[in-house]
């Protein structure tokens, strides 16, 4: 735990049963994913971390994998909360919402919008209208997005700009390439946008095969400079981040490439911040 006994917590990992559902987007390079990984996995390697709590983030577009991951939530006490899908075009969006609102470990929704075939899928007018009863509600929506969806979150937030969001893994940059613009100029005019935080996480995957540590580092001083540490979070994206590294290696990075800050900042964002954006329960 954190100095002042603040929580730590993974705001960002998956669990899976490929004996539930198929995850059609693991493609040929992700073999290694194309196994169970469940909560008895993860809980040894975050208690060697230090970790407190998980949030678990959908890795399926069904309400069959929304139920699943609750139940996970509500059977293992290091799991603090869920990011679920629900399809926001659906007439009976509200009644939806109803329900999953009743169940405490219910914090906030996803859709996979960087597997889209239309980049400007979240400024449709159905998943508008939709995304504005998650504003509504105060229900906090992740962004899923390559760099090239960047300039329409920004239209987005021109038509509701009460949603509260958060970019996952600061966007998918060309890490690998070295490549900073133009993600670096279109996330800072997201980070311009007051209710839009960012997940420090996925990037170890977008990095070259021999990465380390210090090829991430301008990225995330970049997301530094841009949201400021009040509106980071640490995440891991586990499993996904083991076809590249463990999970202490991706923590430990994380710590490295955020470099050296007081102890009350580096608890809020590997905690402080996910606890208070997600309402998570301490």
């Amino acid at each position: 735990m954190a100095s002042g006994s603040r929580l730590v917590v993974d705001s960002h990992q998956h669990f899976w049963d490929i004996r539930r559902l198929s995850y059609e987007w693991m493609g040929a390079g992700a073999s290694p994913l194309k196994r169970n990984f469940l909560p008895r996995d993860l809980k040894p390697l975050v208690e060697d971390a230090g970790v407190d709590r998980t949030v678990i983030v959908q890795a399926h577009q069904s309400m069959e994998e929304t139920d699943w991951i609750l139940g996970l939530a509500r059977r293992h006490a290091f799991i603090g909360g869920t990011v679920c899908w629900v399809d926001l075009t659906a007439r009976d969006l509200g009644r939806t919402l109803d329900r999953l609102q009743k169940d405490r470990y219910f914090n906030g929704v996803r859709h996979n919008w960087h597997g889209e075939a239309d980049e400007r899928w979240a400024v449709r007018t159905p998943v508008v209208k939709g995304l504005r009863e998650l504003a509504a509600r105060g229900i906090p929506f992740d962004l899923l997005t390559f760099p090239q969806h960047l300039k329409h979150v920004v239209d987005l937030y021109e038509r509701i700009p009460s949603l509260k969001g958060v970019v996952d893994h600061i966007s998918k940059p060309a890490i690998a390439k070295f490549q900073m613009e133009p993600w670096a100029r279109d996330i800072a005019a997201v980070a311009e946008i007051p209710g839009v935080f960012c997940k420090v996480s996925g990037m170890v995957t977008e990095a070259r095969h021999n990465w380390e540590p210090a090829d991430l580092r301008p990225y995330v001083e970049h997301v530094v400079n841009a949201f400021g540490y009040e509106r980071l979070m640490f995440g891991s994206d586990w499993p996904v981040c083991t076809l590249a590294g463990t999970y202490r290696q991706v923590f430990d990075s994380a710590r490295s490439a955020l470099g050296r800050m007081p102890a009350r900042v580096r608890d809020d964002v590997f905690g402080g911040n996910a606890v208070k954006f997600y309402g998570l329960a301490s």
